[in-house]
């Protein structure tokens, strides 16, 4: 087994590599993204074959319902990204960079959680119920906020980070370091590259416990969420001016969160739903979610039309100005 996690942190370190270098460093046009979103979708999918052959059908099975959770979780992501590139004003060039290493500094902690967590499991079963009740909340918590948006500057982690780390107001380039007046400070690079790890790991304390309802193989977990990051830089620049149209996507992901909690929580009951229904759940929340999305943007669409058409309609020509009248009063002689 040693090898097979030797095999896929290989496998991890050069698609990181590959997405950095392969682009140049340049943001991915529509159509690279949508190419690298399709296959990196793709690889994920097929690696349930790799655990078919090292393991068996029902790690298989368990992988692809853990990868389709993390993905579909995954996607709350990418609009905190896009409040954060906005927010920090990152240079477009930048952000490549910013996704990757952000994406790897994840992917590390979220292995820490990981090991944490199934020792955890494993020493305590009270756990479970603790892991349960914060899926709940949290699934209640996404539904009350209404996808509203998030203040970076008022969080927590950026209050941290201005007192402890002095911020240049300007990027150098590429550096996350600079100085000015003699003093080494971090670059705005720097602080967005933070907060997407940070950000990320904090999402981590959702999406883990959520396919440890799913499976206790910690190799499952630590493979699904890695592929379902890996694909997120691509997705990220595919969806990018497209995510606020996905309104009702938190509800959608509520619904999925507050599955899992219920089957957390009733671990020690007859209710033990199986991986097909777990990935139908997903499946019909997320699609939901996206055609109610649909509908009320259209509905919306023809509204605006609509009183467009009644407030602008053909406007009455001009009335000809009168002509002034003629002054008939002798002018004074001089």
């Amino acid at each position: 087994m040693l090898a097979a996690w030797i095999g896929l942190a290989i496998f991890i370190v050069a698609a990181l590599l590959l997405d950095l270098r392969g682009h140049g460093g340049r943001p991915m046009r529509p159509k690279q993204a949508l190419f690298w979103s399709i296959a990196w979708t793709v690889i994920g999918v097929a690696f349930a074959g790799v655990l078919l052959v090292i393991e068996d059908g029902t790690a298989a099975s368990e992988y692809l319902a853990g990868f389709m959770i993390e993905k579909s979780l995954s996607l709350d992501n990418l609009f905190v990204f896009a409040i954060l590139f906005s927010f920090f004003q990152v240079p477009d060039n930048q952000r490549l960079k910013v996704l990757i290493f952000g994406i790897a500094g994840a992917i590390v902690l979220r292995t820490i959680f990981i090991l944490v967590g199934a020792a955890a499991l494993d020493a305590f079963h009270a756990t479970t119920y603790v892991l349960g009740a914060l899926l709940l909340a949290t699934a209640i918590r996404i539904a009350k906020s209404g996808g509203e948006e998030m203040d970076p500057d008022r969080t927590l982690i950026m209050r941290w980070m201005r007192r402890l780390l002095p911020l240049s107001r300007e990027y150098d380039g590429d550096k996350l370091f600079t100085v000015e007046n003699g003093k080494r400070l971090a670059t705005p690079l720097f602080a967005a590259l933070a907060l997407v790890a940070a950000f990320d790991v904090m999402f981590a304390i959702d999406s883990i416990p959520a396919i440890f309802a799913i499976t206790r193989d910690t190799y499952v977990v630590f493979a699904a969420n890695a592929f379902s990051l890996l694909g997120m830089v691509s997705l990220y620049f595919l969806l990018d001016g497209l995510l606020d149209r996905f309104r009702y996507l938190h509800y959608g992901l509520a619904v999925i969160l507050g599955f899992v909690a219920i089957k957390l929580l009733a671990v020690d009951t007859s209710f033990h739903p199986s991986t097909g229904l777990s990935m139908a759940v997903i499946v019909v929340s997320l699609a939901g979610a996206a055609l109610f999305s649909v509908i009320a943007e259209k509905r919306e669409a023809r509204l605006a039309a609509e009183r467009a058409a009644a407030g602008h309609g053909p406007t009455p020509p001009a009335a000809p100005a009168e002509p002034a009248e003629k002054d008939e009063t002798p002018a004074p002689r001089a």
